[in-house]
């Protein structure tokens, strides 16, 4: 594999003739007070061997705890920071941030302290209009919802 790979689903929906996106935000200490570009698509790395678009919607299940039915459009594949590619798919869905069910990780908290804890790995979802979302979300992952603007203005 030539650097790391995830896979990731894009879900919005249209409230009123605005287009909205589904993102997440990543959980444990050290994004809690983030919140500027520390939003993401729910994603996730994926083995060689494995389907993307079923890592896409396994990982969107794990850290969501919901399972958008499609159809599915690929988008083209970005290069965030750090080189890992990020292939992703836009899906209309619609859900209540409220109701997401992340999967949980361990680490040692605070640093040094022999304490391990555990985590969500997303602490919380919300519905972002195309702009906020700009603003809200990791900056590789701006060119996907650019990407989205362009397939629904098609």
């Amino acid at each position: 594999m030539a650097g790391k790979q995830s896979a990731g689903l894009l879900m919005y929906r249209r409230r009123g003739g605005v287009v909205e996106v589904f993102l997440v935000h990543p959980g444990g200490p050290f994004w809690a007070k983030k919140d500027a570009a520390a939003w993401s698509i729910p994603k996730g790395e994926f083995a060689d061997d494995e389907d993307p678009l079923a890592a896409a919607q396994r990982e969107f299940a794990e850290e969501t705890g919901l399972t958008p039915s499609g159809p599915f459009t690929a988008l083209t594949p970005i290069k965030q920071t750090g080189g890992k590619t990020v292939q992703a798919w836009a899906v209309e869905g619609d859900c209540d941030p409220a109701s997401v069910r992340s999967n949980t990780f361990t680490m040692e908290w605070p640093p040094r302290s022999g304490r391990r804890q555990e985590f969500p790995e997303v602490d919380r979802a919300e519905w972002f209009t195309l702009d906020v979302a700009r603003n809200k979300t990791h900056k590789g992952q701006v060119a996907l919802i650019n990407q989205l603007e362009q397939l629904l203005s098609d």
